[in-house]
């Protein structure tokens, strides 16, 4: 703490902290400015920041003297309600949200009555009396929120509606002036309702992890509830229940639905010893899992918290729209002043027409519709890609997605499983592949080594087994020898066999042909004869070339695989992928170097890698993309996108994702500024009427939060 008071010993103590809140009827940039300018008169009061889609508030304040309560209180004085985050919602007010949709029932019946009694030429005093019903009835909540504004000099919607009202009523308009309110208070509520809509859908999230657990403590089980489990814990899952924690299975086996952490589609078989995670899904057999980590350190929690934090990274977009609207509005409030003015004033033109294109001004200056475009969109598109397994730090990747012409794949791990395999055995002279395979087994079964490994796993599918290889010796470079069944068997690459006099054109031609295939060879020989030859390689994923393929029909026209193969087995896994540019014997600081090559050549250029090992290549590129984050933590705090499951298919997603939100922006970034200038013009040419304006101007705010709520949709468009 530091602090204290001009020339006299420190008296009062500063704490800066910083406070969450959850705001509810923050639903638009006006709400956040009249809360700046309410919070702004607290003693202590530093800043805040607002995200408007969450109704979330961080103030920064100084805590020995604005404790959180007085902001709480500060804000539940404008009309909003206001509660610390972590203490859960304030008890809602079901009443109020009742009232609300009668009132504006009772707005538009009175407001249809005043229409039909002049129709019926009832007379001007009951319509007069119908429309004045419908103006209290609409008007309420209008008039509470403009009184809040007004006290604080602040001119919102609220206070511009009121006074757009209240001039059609001084001119006569009554008829105009009910509509207007009506019209207003109707296009409101469905405006709150629609967001409610959003904040649920990205909400979901929290959800996905039950709140109870069955625990085993001291012999007994009971429920607890999940937050309360410690590492150790053993935790009782039953068939088709959603597992509370992340934690490893100790007892039993089932198929997992692993959709909310992966996004995978099909459920994986899970058995003792292996992972899982918190929010996913048990199938059909009961499991015992001892907890690994704490609630609030879990998988998911960790994705939550990341998503939030994306949320709160303004993207460049919303940057310039906050911008624009910052002088949107004082600026058509300028133009509708003049327009009330100077007609009358200096070209002797008719003050009660020129005020009433005031009026119409005064109602479309609300920037609301252009200043959640960009926010709905951006949010809509995070949660979706988060519920698909595909988690981006930050609405600024989105953006630059769309900008990414060049994608490099790192290859062992990412184009490939990053576990060597024999995928050809190949006898000579009669020799059966599978009596290749086991001899080769033999000698290698002390051996720890990637490929040796490789080639046990290989033989362990054939019938039969020969005694364990004695006396093995290695041979550094070259391979290993021992004895087998009392005869000498040698393996090893090419130039141990030149050297022993082993080869013949045939083994020559048979190594150039594997060679070429991306494979490396391992030679068997027993009692001075070539048996065969065994080709291992590192599998390409099941998905590799189906996701190049859709990253060129998403737009990427550049796809460049980096590794540390050499070059004839670089070319062979390039050739089938069909990936045309790639750079091999890469060393982690050379892949950095291609990077920025590419860079220069392509412009923004995207990384995809299996996490740790591609750290420094993703840090370089303009975005990282990490493969099967899951659980890996150091992979989901690095990468700028996390895709939590190994199936490549997400990469071109998450490119389609990015071009797709960019598209949503412009689209609703048009609609609202396109019917601003629309009304604009109309108004200032008198063909705008009031209610005209209004149905605008929320309409306009209607549609893009629909429009943004598209991308939570897991179509092939937006994500996949």
């Amino acid at each position: 703490m530091s602090g204290g008071v001009e020339g006299a010993a420190c008296t009062v103590c500063e704490l800066h902290t910083v406070s969450r809140f959850r705001i509810e009827g923050m639903d638009c940039q006006d709400e956040v400015q009249l809360l700046e300018r309410r919070l702004g008169r607290l003693p202590g009061f530093e800043g805040l920041s607002a995200d408007i889609l969450n109704q979330r508030l961080d103030v920064t304040h100084d805590a020995a003297r604005l404790p959180a309560g007085g902001v709480a209180e500060a804000v539940n004085a404008t009309g909003m309600r206001a509660w610390l985050e972590h203490e859960g919602p304030a008890p809602a007010d079901g009443g109020a949200v009742a009232n609300r949709v009668r009132l504006v029932v009772l707005s538009g019946a009175a407001f249809a009555a005043g229409l039909g009694l002049e129709a019926l030429g009832a007379g001007l005093i009951p319509a007069l009396v119908a429309y004045a019903v419908s103006i209290a009835a609409g008007g309420v909540q209008t008039i509470r929120r403009a009184w809040s504004a007004a006290r604080l000099f602040s001119l919102d919607m609220n206070v511009l509606m009121l006074v757009a009202v209240c001039g059609a009523v001084a001119i006569g308009q009554w008829s105009e002036a009910a509509a207007v309110i009506f019209l207003f208070a109707l296009a409101q509520y469905l405006e709150t309702r629609s967001m409610d809509r959003a904040r649920r859908a990205i909400r979901a999230l929290v959800d996905l992890a039950p709140a109870e657990a069955l625990v085993r403590r001291d012999g007994r089980e009971r429920s607890v509830p999940a937050a309360a489990l410690v590492v150790g814990d053993i935790v009782i899952v039953r068939p088709g229940e959603k597992i509370p924690i992340d934690g490893r299975i100790t007892d039993g086996a089932s198929d997992i639905n692993q959709a909310p952490i992966t996004g995978e589609a099909l459920p994986v078989d899970k058995q003792a010893g292996d992972e899982v995670f918190a929010g996913t899904i048990n199938g059909h057999g009961a499991l015992v899992i001892t907890a690994t980590r704490v609630r609030h350190d879990t998988t998911m929690a960790r994705i939550i918290s990341l998503v939030e934090t994306a949320q709160a990274r303004r993207a460049p977009a919303q940057a310039f729209v906050d911008r624009f609207a910052r002088y949107y509005t004082p600026s058509v409030i300028a133009v509708a002043a003049a327009v009330a003015v100077v007609p009358p004033l200096a070209f002797g033109r008719p003050f009660g027409d020129w005020f009433y294109r005031a009026l119409v001004l005064l109602v479309i200056s609300c920037p609301c519709a252009l200043v959640i475009s960009t926010p709905v969109s951006i949010v809509s598109a995070l949660a979706g890609a988060a519920r698909r397994g595909v988690l981006i730090k930050g609405g600024v990747y989105l953006e630059r997605a769309a900008a990414v012409r060049a994608v490099a794949f790192d290859k062992t791990g990412t184009l490939t499983l990053g576990r060597p395999e024999v995928v050809e055995t190949v006898g000579f002279d009669g020799v059966e592949p599978a009596e290749v395979r086991h001899v080769a087994a033999s000698i290698e079964a002390r051996s720890e080594h990637p490929i040796a490994r490789a080639i046990i796993r290989g033989a362990g599918g054939d019938q039969g087994a020969l005694p364990a290889g004695e006396g093995f010796r290695a041979l550094p470079g070259l391979g290993a020898e021992a004895t087998v069944s009392g005869e000498p068997v040698v393996i090893g690459n090419h130039r141990l066999f030149e050297e022993r006099g082993l080869c013949s054109p045939a083994i020559d031609r048979q190594l150039e042909s594997m060679g070429q295939a991306g494979q490396t060879a391992v030679l068997v020989a027993r009692a001075g004869r070539t048996l065969g030859v065994i080709g291992v390689a590192d599998r390409t994923r099941d998905t590799a070339r189906e996701a190049v393929d859709q990253l060129r029909r998403a737009g990427v026209e550049h796809v460049v695989m980096l590794t540390g193969d050499n070059e004839q087995t670089a070319a062979a896994i390039a050739s089938h992928l069909g990936i045309t540019e790639w750079r091999s014997e890469l060393l982690p600081a050379d892949k950095v170097t291609a990077i920025e090559d590419l860079k220069r050549r392509y412009g923004a250029v995207a990384m995809v890698g299996d996490g740790v090992n591609d750290a420094p290549a993703l840090a370089a590129a303009d975005i990282g993309l990490a493969m099967g984050a899951a659980g890996t933590d150091a992979a989901l705090e690095t990468a700028d996108v996390a895709l939590m499951s190994d199936d490549l298919r997400a990469v071109p997603g998450f490119f389609r994702l990015g071009r797709a939100t960019a598209r949503n922006i412009r689209a609703n970034v048009a609609v609202a500024l396109g019917l601003k200038a629309a009304f604009l013009a109309l108004a200032v040419a008198g063909a705008a009427t009031l209610w005209m304006a209004v149905a605008a101007d929320m309409g306009a705010s209607l549609l893009v939060i629909a429009n943004g709520l598209r991308l939570l949709r897991p179509d092939s468009r937006s994500g996949g």
